[in-house]
C-alpha cells in the first residue's frame, strides 16, 4: 500500500516569509501537492491563472460558495479567497503531502469540517519587520499596507490554535524545525497506520 501523504496546513501574516520558507523545506524533503488557492482580487504582474490562483470574479466566487464547491473560504482584505474541494482532492491523490496555505479565518473554517491535519503558523520575528518585509515587496500602497499589519497583529493572537509555531527570523533554522516537526509527524502517521 502506498504512503498516504500528510495534510499540513499552514497560516503566516502576509509578508511572514510564507513562500521563502516553504521553498525552503521543500528543498529539504521533497516537492509538495500545494493547492492553488481561488480569489477575487486582481492578479499582479508575475501572477498566472491556473499557476498562483485561480483568479475569479466574485459573482462565480459566490455562486460556487452556493453551490458548496469549497472547503474553506474567507474574505481577507476585502476580497475572497478559498480552497476549491476538487483542487483539495487532486492534490491528495497524489500521495504526496499536501500543504494548504490558509489565514486563520480559513483555517478556522476548515478545522471546523473535522479534517485531520497539521496546522503551522509562522510568525516574522517583530512587527517592525514584518512591516520593513512589506514596504520592500513594493506591492502595497500605504492604505493596504496599514490594513495587512492590522490584520497580521489580529492573525497573530490566533497562533495558539496551531500544532506548531516556528518564528521565521533565521530561514535555515525554522526550516530545520519544519523539517523535524514533518518528519516526528510521518513517525506518529507510520504508527497509527
Amino acid at each position: 500500500m502506498a504512503q498516504k501523504g500528510l495534510l499540513i496546513i499552514v497560516s503566516a501574516p502576509s509578508g511572514a516569509g510564507k513562500m521563502t520558507l516553504l521553498n525552503k523545506v521543500q528543498e529539504q524533503v521533497g516537492q509538495f501537492a500545494t493547492t492553488i488557492s481561488a480569489t477575487t482580487r486582481q492578479p499582479r504582474v508575475t501572477e498566472e491563472d491556473g499557476r498562483e490562483y485561480y483568479f475569479l470574479t466574485r459573482d462565480d466566487f459566490e455562486k460556487r460558495i452556493a453551490a458548496r464547491e469549497f472547503v474553506e473560504w474567507a474574505e481577507v482584505h476585502g476580497n475572497l479567497y478559498g480552497t476549491l474541494a476538487c483542487e483539495l482532492e487532486r492534490c491528495l491523490a497524489t500521495g504526496k503531502d499536501v500543504i494548504l496555505e490558509l489565514d486563520v479565518q480559513g483555517m478556522r473554517s476548515f478545522k471546523a469540517i473535522g479534517r485531520q491535519g497539521i496546522y503551522f503558523f509562522f510568525l516574522p520575528p517583530s512587527l517592525e519587520e514584518l512591516e520593513r518585509r512589506l514596504r520592500t515587496r513594493g506591492a502595497n500602497d500605504e492604505a493596504d499596507l496599514a490594513l495587512r499589519m492590522k490584520n497580521a497583529e489580529a492573525e497573530m493572537v490566533a497562533k495558539d490554535e496551531y500544532d506548531y509555531i516556528i518564528v521565521n527570523d533565521d530561514l535555515d533554522r525554522a526550516a530545520a524545525e519544519m523539517c523535524a516537526a514533518l518528519t516526528e509527524e510521518r513517525k506518529k502517521a507510520a504508527a497509527s497506520a
